[in-house]
């Protein structure tokens, strides 16, 4: 019995053994994870290393230019749409399609056989009526004097008189008559009313153009210059129009808008164009306004129709506070906030108040006082009340003279 035993109990003390070396393991690697993160709750945020270092942007206002971008399309400085004044068959067209054409010069011929013979007729009543006006004015001198020695009467003399006065109303008629169709006759020769580019002829040699119908036979648009309309939201003209009456924003010396303009394909026009107007009046179906810009084409590159993006000077902020992009997020209200290095060397959130972008940067409005060093990395890491330092280095600067768009 005794010999029985001896194997069960050199068993259980090695099972008790493995439980402690298994309980002695588990414990080490505990205390090593703890260790491998901070100590534990108790901790600094920072790590075992210390504060985060932090690349920080310190808050200095610079005067920035601000600007606001719009569509728009380009149109014609001026449009002339050449259509038949008189009746007739075209007989030539005299110019080439798409070339520049100058005032006054020759675009078509009309029949002119009609019209030249009405000034014939015309010419041939003048002459009748002067013939006629001639003998009635001799008689009624005749008349004159014959009257005062009673060899004729009164009443003779009247209708000589009257006869003459007739004869000479034929003749403005007739004048008139001529005058017309003198112009009629010019009529037949259609020229270009302003200097530009023509576009296509809408009708060609053999047909019948009309007056009545206003028949539109080429359209001539002067480009040396060349208007863009945009539209700009009401509320958006009454805040620039606050903004510039506060002092926020202070207009251009001469109190001329300037605007560039930037094409369809994202490059910017070379030349610089200026605000000619704006419409007095709201459109009810977009809550609009439209302005208009005028812009120099000596190169011909801007054609009517174009869509393009106008961006207009809205004058200049003399103290614009500008924050990275990346630097700024949104709290769970969707307010946009930042991260600065508060007085006691932790992180501090601050909610901000944002006007526009401008170009990579937010223009803040409210928020951020001068000298405040806004966190620019490390965001994920840090939370408000973490112990940061500022990295070995200067601070980051804004851009002074920055130039703000939307």
């Amino acid at each position: 019995m005794k010999t029985s035993r001896v194997p069960d109990m050199l068993a259980t003390l090695h099972l008790r053994a493995f439980h402690v070396i298994r309980t002695g393991t588990l414990s080490i690697m505990a205390a090593a994870l703890i260790a491998g993160c901070g100590g534990g709750e108790g901790g600094p945020p920072g790590g075992p290393g210390g504060p985060l270092e932090v690349n920080v942007l310190k808050i200095t206002p610079a005067p920035a230019t601000l600007t606001q971008d719009l569509p728009g399309r380009t149109s014609a400085f001026r449009v002339a749409e050449v259509r038949a004044r008189v009746n007739g068959i075209v007989l030539k067209r005299l110019f080439t399609e798409g070339a520049d054409v100058q005032q006054g010069q020759d675009l078509y011929e009309i029949d002119a056989a009609p019209y030249q013979a009405a000034l014939d007729s015309a010419l041939g009543m003048l002459a009748r009526a002067n013939a006629a006006t001639a003998a009635a004015r001799s008689r009624e001198e005749r008349y004159k004097e014959l009257v005062a020695t009673d060899a004729v009467s009164k009443q003779d003399y009247d209708d000589a008189l009257g006869s003459r006065r007739t004869f000479e109303a034929d003749v403005l008629f007739a004048q008139a008559a001529v005058q017309t169709a003198r112009i009629n006759l010019g009529y037949t020769k259609v020229t270009s009313p302003i200097a530009g580019r023509i576009g296509l002829s809408q009708v060609t040699e053999g047909a019948y153009v009309q007056e009545s119908a206003a028949t539109l036979l080429a359209t001539v648009q002067q480009l040396d210059r060349i208007y863009v309309d945009v539209t700009q939201a009401s509320s958006e003209h009454l805040r620039l129009k606050s903004e510039l009456a506060n002092g926020r924003l202070k207009a251009d010396a001469d109190g001329q808008a300037r605007v560039s303009l930037i094409l369809e394909d994202g490059s910017v026009y070379p030349d610089e164009g200026m605000l000619e107007v704006s419409d007095v009046t709201v459109d009810l179906a977009t809550n609009s306004v439209m302005v208009r810009a005028l812009f120099p084409n000596p190169r011909g590159e801007l054609l009517p129709g174009l869509f393009v993006r106008a961006r207009l000077e809205e004058g200049r902020s003399p103290d614009a506070i500008l924050v990275p992009q990346q630097a700024v997020t949104r709290n769970s209200k969707g307010e946009p906030t930042t991260l600065v290095v508060g007085r006691n060397g932790t992180a501090e959130l601050r909610v901000l108040r944002i006007s526009r972008a401008v170009g990579a940067q937010w223009l803040v409005t409210a928020g951020l006082e001068p000298g405040d060093e806004v966190i620019q990395d490390n965001l994920q890491r840090i939370r408000p009340g973490t112990p940061v330092k500022v990295a070995a280095g200067a601070p980051l600067q804004p851009n002074a003279g920055a130039s703000a768009g939307n």
